[in-house]
């Protein structure tokens, strides 16, 4: 197995390695990132390909969870803080056009700069709900409150953030 030319390998299955590593990131150097990155780890792994008729959902099964990995790596970087709801929306949108992309990327920058107007109380309570994924009592522990005063923080400060971008927003 160790025989295969990696560049005819590189030629035969770049276009399809793209398309899915494109449906999975919606960005296009992302997509073609993950496929490099998706061929270092064929060349360094091919020998455990035991038959060519594999070759072809072994390299897609390498695509997609490269792709996933650079999503989560992307989101880290960012530091935008978002609603799992959210991300689970964006990833069931395949289709936007250009205007809508545009349009969300705004909207989420005005997010993150209206994390950072809440009042500390509530931006404390929100960070460690959204960004860190804390569930309500872990919160109340590291915060040294009551549950019921987190609960009525994160109510309290999606009700602020929504009032800032009710008019943006299409619920």
């Amino acid at each position: 197995m160790a025989s295969l030319d990696i560049s005819e390998l590189y030629s035969v299955h770049f276009k399809r390695l793209l398309k899915i590593s494109y449906s999975i990131t919606k960005d296009r150097q992302l997509a073609e990132d993950v496929v490099q990155e998706t061929f270092i780890k064929a060349i360094h792994k091919i020998d455990t390909v035991q038959s060519t008729d594999k070759l072809n959902a072994w390299l897609s099964v390498i695509t997609r969870r490269t792709a996933i990995d650079f999503i989560r790596n992307e989101q880290k970087k960012s530091g935008i803080p978002m609603e799992q709801e959210m991300l689970v929306t964006v990833g069931k949108a395949s289709v936007q056009n250009v205007e809508a992309e545009v349009a969300f990327s705004i909207l989420v920058e005005q997010v993150k700069e209206g994390m950072t107007n809440l009042a500390d109380i509530y931006r404390d309570v929100m960070v460690l709900k959204v960004k860190h994924n804390l569930k309500e009592q872990e919160i109340a522990k590291r915060l040294d409150v009551n549950l019921s005063s987190v609960r009525t923080r994160i109510f309290r400060a999606r009700k602020q953030l929504k009032t800032m971008f009710s008019d943006q927003i299409k619920f």
